[in-house]
């Protein structure tokens, strides 16, 4: 791991009351490893907006990302791709699929040498989607 991030690790286990290195990383582990867990996975399906960032003269995490949206043909329904600065793009995926779909497909950016972040957001479709606007 880059020194760098080691030392901002522990600047942030120090500005948020964490013990130690080893503190954030059973949280962030115990997130990372639950973050799908947490949703549907009796086959239902969700929408879902996945956004990587990436510096700009990284060309060959362009085609890794375009590959995985061929790999994903059937629960992708739309890419976007912006220049946010003169340092970073950002790829943005739309997707609809079941949360194993998801999670896989989240799992495969993540993977991407040189993806400086990827954030996602999932919404349930159909009767789900309904209920959850009555709450």
């Amino acid at each position: 791991m880059p020194e760098a991030l080691l030392d901002r690790l522990d600047t942030f286990a120090d500005e948020h009351g964490y013990s130690g290195r080893s503190e954030v990383f059973r949280e962030a582990s115990r997130t990372l490893l639950g973050e799908f867990q947490q949703g549907a996975t009796d086959g239902s399906t969700h929408s879902c907006t996945v956004t990587a960032v990436f510096d700009y003269g990284q060309s060959a995490v362009q085609q890794q990302l375009t590959g995985i949206r061929h790999e994903n043909g059937d629960i992708v329904s739309g890419t976007t791709h912006a220049h946010v600065s003169d340092e970073y793009c950002v790829e943005l995926f739309v997707l609809r699929g079941t949360t194993e779909e998801i999670a896989g497909f989240v799992n495969s950016v993540r993977a991407v040498p040189d993806v400086r972040t990827v954030e996602y957001s999932i919404l349930p479709l159909g009767v789900e989607l309904s209920e959850q606007a009555l709450q």
